[in-house]
């Protein structure tokens, strides 16, 4: 991964996707959203698809918990409930766009998002769910 002001050149649309992320994202059943670039279900049967543009170089990964759902007590006592399903989405976008289990990504980073990780990412509220959107560079094995 080239360091940041190297990324510069190539970045020029992921923080606009970002930006208007709203607009990308539908809330539906997985059949209706079997065309999304991308998608995350949920535990109640939903699905939430991404629906930007490919950017050529990047790959996109998307996550989404429901905002009001109980915090796992096991996962409460390990990582705390501040904040939990937003950190949650981040860590599992960046465990996908990084293809490392959930339970490796812990036991380096816990919850957390490293700063040096290369990923873009946002974190927001769509309806009753906490998503985040992430792009990273592609290697070779994703291109």
């Amino acid at each position: 991964m080239p360091p940041p002001s190297d990324l510069r050149p190539v970045l020029r649309p992921v923080p606009g996707l970002l930006a208007a992320a709203e607009r990308h994202l539908r809330i539906g059943s997985p059949a209706a959203l079997a065309d999304a670039l991308t998608r995350s279900h949920l535990g109640d049967g939903r699905c939430v698809g991404w629906y930007g543009p490919p950017v050529p170089g990047w790959r996109v990964a998307i996550d989404a918990e429901r905002a009001d759902a109980p915090v796992p007590p096991a996962l409460a006592r390990r990582f705390g409930t501040g904040e939990f399903w937003a950190r949650w989405t981040r860590a599992e976008c960046c465990c996908k766009l990084a293809d490392v289990p959930i339970a490796t990504w812990w036991r380096r980073h816990g919850l957390g998002v490293p700063a040096h990780g290369g990923a873009l990412w946002r974190t927001l509220r769509v309806a009753d769910l906490v998503v985040t959107v992430g792009f990273a560079p592609a290697t070779r094995a994703h291109d």
